[in-house]
């Protein structure tokens, strides 16, 4: 699933992550939003870029958001995964990048209009239903439902105006040529039929194992690959924030306060689901199919499954669905059915409404009102959330304390003694090492490589604990000696004896001239595939990225099998079936589109690099500690 997820994040172009606003995506990607613990602390700021800057209780909500709209998607989505996918670090980045842009913009005098941001509301596809928009009316109570002020909304509409007339004119001196095109062209619709054979050295078998000399000989001439890392290592306190938590007392007046002064996060919106039969007709048939509408309402009124008459009958897309629509996708349905389901109770069926080019019945399914969760329903989470919000405040003023002392004193042993703290030794620790009990994602390791000898950290937030490290001696990355890496040399020896092993099996088969290679793989143990449309740059299963085999591909002779290839774990040959090219006269119908989709490929990678540039050369600040501190808070919610 990971690998599936990164893909699927990476698929998205990076002027596509900056140019749509962050704010909007999580409107209406999670209905109702996403809940917001902790907005009534102190803003402190994790970014300044110019005059914006961003709150932990902002950046909080958008992760949350973010999450929420993954695990929609990914339902046993857990913390650690969200972790190893950095999708923190990924909108830290969308954020400091969209703050760059529109202060850019503001320098360049731009402005959103009015009219502009009218325009804006009203392309929207939730605030439009039969291609006109709701009304003002109604498009406020859209926002009403997400907890969203109009004002807010509004702001954020302006700002993506701005987004998208820099990006404009940011990129307009971008050009492509004819030539390029046409080169991405053929690589994007030439296509070959193949046929390949891969041996991977977990199925080789060695006679014996390398001796002494040999070991010794591929060592010697190899030596320069064998670099043995900086090393470091210092001493540490930590404090778990579940410890203090367990110390921590919140008084009912504080929950109190806290449901009154969060309310909004406690209420649940009104919520309507809903069922439809939907029947199409057309002039020629318009009589029949109201008849036939008449006689289902007959059944209905006689009791049967509403469910399975949808599913035998009607003809939307939700038919095989039972025709549900569930609790809010049905607002997207005609005006003529939103007052007939407004008129319905629970459980009620209405009667045959002719849409002018179809029948429907509707059934209301469920129905409940807006409410708001009590206070004893969400005491205990919020007793919960207030003595974890005590105890990281408690630890993160502590672990200050502990390092002003430190520092004072040039020594984090002594003021841990001072303050009644046991310390540690980090023992040999490579950049990005973790601490296993006490920071498994290698914080502590990287600011230990972060510091000069002797020097004392700033607290350091993990995902179990806040630490103080001091850096005390270093390894310095030397030429490694055979016995410091003799397990790693061996294992190396091993798979170069096993890929010439592998090499010289697949020579002997290519030389055997043998034709049925399905057969070849099962009698040699070898793995066989067939792909019927291979395509430039496509990822092949057992292959990984072979540069040679795409130029192999679109170069062998038909029926010619080709010298073996390494393919990372082992050697391939490759077969061309069949292969099919594009010519001049084909580019020239679609050359327009093609020159169009260039010219975007090119203006998104002159605006990254641009903006990469803009990270360095403007006083962009980040705090990171207090950006690791929320975004810890905020993953332990979703549980490992």
């Amino acid at each position: 699933m990971l690998k599936t997820m990164r893909k699927n994040l990476k698929s998205l172009s990076p002027i596509l992550w900056i140019v749509i606003a962050t704010f909007i995506i999580a409107i209406f990607a999670v209905w109702g939003g996403a809940g917001r613990l902790g907005e009534s602390r102190q803003a402190n700021s994790i970014i300044q870029v110019g005059s914006h800057e961003l709150t932990t209780q902002e950046f909080a909500q958008i992760l949350q958001q973010r999450i929420t709209i993954m695990k929609n998607q990914y339902p046993e989505l857990k913390a650690d995964l969200i972790r190893q996918l950095n999708l923190h670090q990924q909108i830290l980045q969308q954020l400091v990048q969209q703050y760059l842009l529109l202060d850019i913009a503001r320098e360049m005098g731009l402005k959103a209009s009015d009219k502009e941001i009218q325009q804006k509301i009203v392309s929207y596809p939730v605030f439009q239903r039969e291609g006109k928009f709701v009304g003002f009316k109604e498009y406020q109570q859209i926002l009403d439902w997400n907890h969203i002020p109009v004002q807010k909304f509004e702001q954020s509409l302006a700002e993506e105006i701005l987004l998208e007339k820099v990006t404009r004119l940011l990129t307009a001196g971008c050009t492509v040529s004819e030539n390029e095109v046409w080169e991405n062209y053929k690589n994007q619709n030439e296509t070959a039929k193949i046929e390949y054979l891969v041996v991977t050295i977990d199925k080789i078998q060695l006679d014996s194992n390398p001796s002494e000399n040999e070991l010794q000989s591929y060592f010697e001439q190899n030596k320069q690959k064998y670099r043995v890392p900086e090393r470091r290592q210092g001493k540490y306190v930590f404090l778990k924030i579940d410890d203090l938590k367990k110390e921590i007392t919140v008084s009912d007046g504080e929950i109190e306060k806290y449901y009154k002064d969060n309310i909004n996060q406690f209420k649940e919106p009104a919520k309507i689901k809903v069922s439809r039969i939907y029947l199409p007709y057309s002039e020629a048939d318009k009589q029949q199919i109201l008849n036939q509408g008449e006689q289902l309402k007959g059944h209905l009124s006689e009791g049967e499954d509403f469910g399975l008459l949808a599913r035998t009958y009607s003809k939307d897309d939700r038919a095989s669905n039972g025709g549900d629509w569930g609790y809010y996708d049905w607002q997207s349905l005609s005006s003529t059915e939103l007052e007939a389901i407004n008129q319905l109770e629970a459980g009620q069926i209405s009667g045959v409404i002719d849409l002018g080019e179809g029948v429907a019945i509707l059934k209301v399914t469920e129905k409940m009102p807006e409410i708001t969760r009590s206070l004893a329903e969400v005491k205990a989470m919020i007793q919960n959330h207030l003595q974890e919000e005590k105890a990281r405040d408690k630890v993160s003023q502590r672990m200050e304390n502990l390092a002003k002392v430190a520092r004072k004193a040039r020594n984090l042993e002594e003021a841990a003694r001072r303050e009644g703290l046991s310390i540690q030794d980090t023992g040999w620790l490579k950049n990005g090492d973790p601490l296993p009990g006490v920071d498994s994602s290698g914080v502590i390791s990287q600011a230990l490589f972060e510091l000069k000898e002797g020097e004392i950290s700033s607290p350091i937030f993990t995902y179990e604990s806040v630490a103080v490290v001091q850096f005390t001696q270093k390894d310095l990355e030397h030429q490694a000696s055979l016995e410091e890496i003799r397990t790693h040399v061996l294992e190396d020896l091993i798979k170069e004896k096993k890929r010439e092993l592998a090499q010289a099996r697949l020579n002997s088969i290519r030389l055997s001239q043998e034709t049925n290679w399905e057969e070849v793989a099962r009698i040699n143990n070898l793995e066989y595939k067939i792909v019927e449309t291979y395509k430039h740059g496509q990822y092949l299963s057992l292959i990984d990225e072979a540069a040679e085999l795409e130029q192999l591909v679109f170069s062998l002779p038909l029926n010619q099998v080709s010298e073996p290839i390494s393919v990372g774990n082992g050697y391939a040959v490759v077969r061309v079936l069949d292969r099919k090219e594009v010519s001049r006269e084909d580019f020239e119908k679609v050359k327009g589109e093609e020159m169009a989709k260039a010219l975007s490929d090119a203006q998104e990678m002159f605006l990254y690099s641009y903006l990469q540039k803009a990270i360095q050369e403007r006083k962009v600040k980040v705090n990171y500690d207090l950006f690791s501190k929320t975004a810890d808070e905020v993953l332990n919610r979703f549980g490992e």
